[in-house]
């Protein structure tokens, strides 16, 4: 292998998924070899006309107001093909219950009469909403499309971290991940089997569609933007493309007798499933907030008589409250009869009290998140926080117990990222896509690996200045000879592309 990896060090105690010591794990062999061909000098080219690619492409994200190019690092992210057959199976146990769960809370509340959660914690939570409740899906499906966070601790066993059912984004980024990776890496990706992600377009465009009001035997399907100055814009777009689909923002839409229509240059045209990209609170202002631009008046009675499919379902935040969460592995075995495949991170909710009484004592050791928060806002690293901030966090939770959660703190495994012109260990987590059409649950191969760009950072969200790689689930086995830094290993054979 080239000098590219020499300076290479593992950050202890997280995993490395790449390296043991100074071995090659085997998933990454062929990749090693692969990088190894190539020199510094060479692998800094690829990476810069990588960047330009995406600005030229626009594929972009906001922070602060300001559109930036996604950071997309050169090194993907290899797993292999056991390793993913668990995390599949995982993600649909996981989705189905979900659905089980969510139905339940909207319906009859058997999980509250059965003293698996109590009922406060759904209506306290800042997403339930009892608009939801009478609304049927016509095929029975509220999360056609989730996003299950997944980390992977120190011993390298895959853990969910959270779920993200109300309108998870992000798989834009695995589409065009791939094609810039397969036009900088074209040599690594012609030696690996790797499953394909192109698909998930017709995947999720047939869930859609199966999810017609009954009787719609050609559904009009649309996907329901904020408009070209929402941050996910981009993907919106892109997924609109793709699945072949009209591109459309409130403004767009009307209700008359409960049914949904779209002004068209030929006139008014149905709608029958619309793919809302937008939050609960701003879709209808007749429910929700009355001052909301972005959705249209009467778009949940329109749902609740049955007329056009909302996906996902309104209410589903619930689910995504990180203090449901906490009861997932028993909503698991409740509705399933089933232990959970992917085990949750070990969790204290402060509600209870005895838990808080440990956690104020060691706040210095651990993570606290707000469980209505996103995109890493909020989130307080025990170990990095100040005296003055472990104290107003204190207080914080004192004030409002039910407002937060503890875990402790999970060096998430690293995986070698280029950044200032060298290799350096860097914290993922990884969110797998399932799309769901009501007979099966299907999760895309691979997923969004997000990654911390900063030394030592543990939160990887875009907003935070994290970037992306491209996960290759391969297709086929992995081979097990020894590989390490300093050994030149040859011509790899060749697998073919998947």
């Amino acid at each position: 292998m080239s000098q590219i990896f020499d300076a290479y060090e593992t950050r202890d105690p997280a995993y490395d998924e790449m390296f043991v010591g100074s071995e090659l794990r085997p998933p990454y062999q062929r990749l090693g070899d692969s990088l190894g061909r190539l020199s510094a000098s060479e692998l800094i080219s690829r990476v810069e006309a990588m960047q330009a690619s995406y600005l030229d492409q626009g594929v972009t994200f906001d922070i602060g107001g300001e559109e930036r190019a996604f950071p997309l690092d050169i090194v993907p992210r290899v797993i292999e093909r056991d390793t993913w057959a668990t995390i599949d199976k995982g993600v649909q146990q996981r989705v189905k219950a979900l659905e089980l769960f969510l139905a339940d809370v909207y319906d009859e509340g058997k999980v509250f009469d059965d003293g698996v959660i109590p009922r406060e914690v759904i209506t306290t939570s800042s997403h339930y909403h009892r608009a939801a409740a009478g609304v049927h899906p016509p095929n029975g499906v509220r999360v056609q499309v989730s996003g299950i966070d997944l980390v992977r601790d120190n011993t390298g066993e895959f853990r969910v971290l959270e779920d993200n059912v109300r309108v998870p984004s992000g798989v834009s980024y695995v589409m065009t991940n791939r094609r810039a990776i397969s036009a900088a890496l074209p040599e690594a990706i012609a030696e690996h089997r790797i499953r394909p992600v192109a698909n998930y377009p017709q995947k999720l465009l047939a869930a859609l569609r199966a999810a017609a009001p009954a009787g719609v035997a050609d559904p009009n399907v649309v996907v329901l933007t904020p408009g070209v100055y929402n941050g996910a814009y981009f993907e919106h777009a892109l997924l609109a493309r793709t699945m072949g689909v009209e591109l459309v923002e409130g403004r767009d839409l009307v209700c008359r007798n409960g049914q949904v229509l779209m002004r068209t240059t030929k006139g008014l045209a149905p709608v029958h499933v619309i793919y809302r990209r937008i939050d609960d609170e701003f879709l209808d202002p007749v429910h929700f907030r009355p001052d909301s631009m972005l959705g249209c008046v009467g778009l949940i009675d329109a749902a609740r008589m049955g007329n056009v499919t909302l996906a996902n379902a309104v209410g589903n935040g619930v689910a995504d409250d990180k203090l449901v969460y906490t009861y997932m592995p028993d909503i698991i075995r409740y509705y399933l009869a089933e232990d959970p495949i992917i085990k949750n991170v070990d969790t204290w909710r402060m509600g209870d009290a005895s838990s808080r009484e440990e956690v104020l004592d060691r706040l210095d050791e651990l993570v606290l998140k707000p469980v209505d928060g996103s995109g890493g806002k909020g989130i307080v690293i025990g170990p990095a926080a100040s005296a003055r901030e472990l104290e107003v966090l204190r207080g914080k939770i004192l004030e409002d117990p039910r407002s937060w959660i503890a875990q402790p703190v999970v060096q998430l495994s690293t995986v070698p990222t280029f950044t200032d012109g060298s290799l350096g260990a860097r914290h993922v987590d990884l969110r797998p896509f399932a799309v769901n059409d009501g007979d099966k649950v299907w999760v895309l191969p691979g997923g969004l690996t997000r990654v911390a760009l900063a030394e030592g950072e543990l939160i990887v969200n875009s907003s935070r200045g994290g970037g992306s790689k491209d996960t290759w689930v391969l297709a086929g086995p992995t081979s097990s000879r020894p590989s390490g830094r300093g050994q030149s290993q040859g011509q790899s054979q060749t697998q073919g592309v998947a």
